[in-house]
């Protein structure tokens, strides 16, 4: 394929790159076991004036998932771990607990495709605030706890990839950094990846920027298998390259194609046209092709690995900002280009439009729950009342009661957000709102999580999960 096709996708980063003030973008595009074209624009690096290209590292962020996931099998195919056993089996003297149903239910499989129960999580330690990450051991009892049935439901869980990181190191007894470097990096021949940024590699690396234009200081994370990879986009399109089984002859084979497939069979539903792997979201009809791939996102990082596996595609796309889908934008424009079908089905298609739900108030809410909110130091009384006018109000505490915004009750799960304090020291690091995330159930019970949601000015917030259980009066 001639070079000069990409010139729209040239265009348009350079066009986007100007709207945006995004710092730099760098892409890297394979197909068939060869490089078509891969290159990079911007700053990588503001200050010193260093400019991207397709050998800049870049912070994958949840990229890192699939790249864990893979660590995870090479274990798997050496009869170390087994899929269907629960994750608590490899764990040391701190286990999973179950707030509900059975905590040997996680499996490993449930935990890598986010149908473990763990709820939503995001915790993010930057250097200027004086708080260390703990210990994996010490997340594991603050957040290692089950608020819907293991196989349920999907629900997007960092904090299970950092539980599948421990696991990995107490099976394989060496570091996480370790193991991928040694497992992962080097077999693939992927010189400019790393867990967390070294310190050698700081002069390849692309500062990440807030979205005022501003660096970012250093952070991390309780859940580095989830969030910590590092690679530079020629990398990662080698990665991508070995997943589709287009192998590159300086490459040895870490998994077995049996592997590969198993790691991209989807294994719970994320949505009417998506589910989950092993580490990778697959979705079975995008525009008329089978897609698996991830993205990233957080502080200073918006980035995207997509493979059309039929089509022996691999793309990648990354950026140093956060806070925008341009690398998603991008990696639809180079598809376009690259399968005229794509881009011909893609042109056709007319999003159907989704109108917010009218909320009104819902017979078997209405009236008076009371229980308990659990944050790992305390429990705190909460009131819910569903008034017959469909106003939400709750009290928390001996604080005072507050009005439940944006209300919505669907598929038995009620949700909303409100203003309270948890006095919990995790949350309270930045001002934060609540949501509920409740499911009714037989009828008299809401249980699930609240969550706590920072938002710290220009910086990745964290959301925090806490049970609570409420029973009709």
């Amino acid at each position: 394929m001639n070079t000069t096709c990409f010139d729209p996708v040239k265009q348009c980063v350079q066009k986007r790159l100007q709207e945006t003030g995004i710092a730099s973008l760098a892409m890297s595009i394979a197909q068939n076991g060869n490089i078509l074209y891969e290159t990079g624009w911007g700053w990588a690096d503001r200050a010193n004036r260093r400019q991207a290209d397709a050998h800049t590292m870049y912070s994958l962020a949840s990229i890192s998932k699939p790249i864990t996931a893979t660590a995870l099998m090479i274990l798997v195919e050496r009869g170390l771990i087994d899929l269907d056993k629960p994750i608590n089996d490899y764990l040391g003297h701190v286990k999973l607990k179950a707030h509900i149903a059975d905590a040997g239910n996680a499996t490993v499989r449930r935990v890598a495709n986010h149908s473990s129960g763990l709820p939503l999580h995001c915790h993010f330690f930057y250097e200027d605030e004086g708080v260390n990450r703990p210990h994996i051991n010490e997340t594991l009892l603050r957040y290692g706890r089950l608020m819907t049935p293991p196989g349920e439901t999907y629900q997007y869980a960092n904090s299970g990839y950092g539980f599948l990181e421990y696991l990995i190191e107490r099976v394989s007894g060496k570091s996480y950094a370790d193991f991928l470097t040694q497992e992962v990096f080097i077999p693939l021949n992927m010189p400019h990846a790393s867990v967390d940024l070294p310190a050698h590699f700081s002069p390849h690396a692309a500062v990440r920027y807030a979205p005022n234009g501003q660096p970012l200081p250093g952070y991390t994370f309780d859940h580095p298998g989830a969030s910590a990879v590092w690679a530079s986009a020629h990398d990662l399109v080698r990665f991508g390259m070995f997943h589709i089984k287009a192998h590159m002859i300086d490459q040895r084979a870490i998994l077995s194609d049996a592997a590969i497939d198993a790691m991209q069979k989807p294994t719970v539903s994320v949505s009417e046209t998506s589910g989950y792997g092993v580490g990778w979201r697959i979705v079975e009809n995008d525009f008329g092709y089978r897609t698996v791939g991830h993205d990233g996102s957080m502080g200073g990082v918006r980035t995207r690995l997509l493979m059309v596996p039929d089509e022996n595609i691999a793309i990648t796309v990354l950026t140093n900002a956060g806070r925008h889908d341009l690398p998603i934008e991008i990696a639809t424009e180079i598809l376009s280009v690259m399968l005229p079908d794509y881009a011909k089905n893609r042109k056709q298609h007319k999003p159907i439009p989704v109108s917010p739900a009218e909320w009104t108030a819902v017979p078997e809410l209405l009236g008076q729950w009371t229980g308990i909110v659990h944050t790992y130091r305390d429990e705190l009384p909460v009131i819910l009342t569903a008034q017959p006018d469909g106003d939400l109000h709750l009290k928390l505490g001996d604080q005072f009661t507050t009005l439940v915004n944006n209300p919505a009750f669907k598929n038995d799960l009620l949700t909303g957000r409100f203003h309270a304090d948890l006095r919990d020291s995790d949350a309270g690091k930045h001002p934060y709102h609540l949501a509920l995330h409740l499911k009714l159930r037989n009828g008299n019970t809401l249980n699930g999580p609240i969550h706590a949601i920072t938002t710290p000015h220009n910086r990745s917030g964290n959301a925090l999960s806490f049970w609570t259980e409420l029973k009709k009066s």
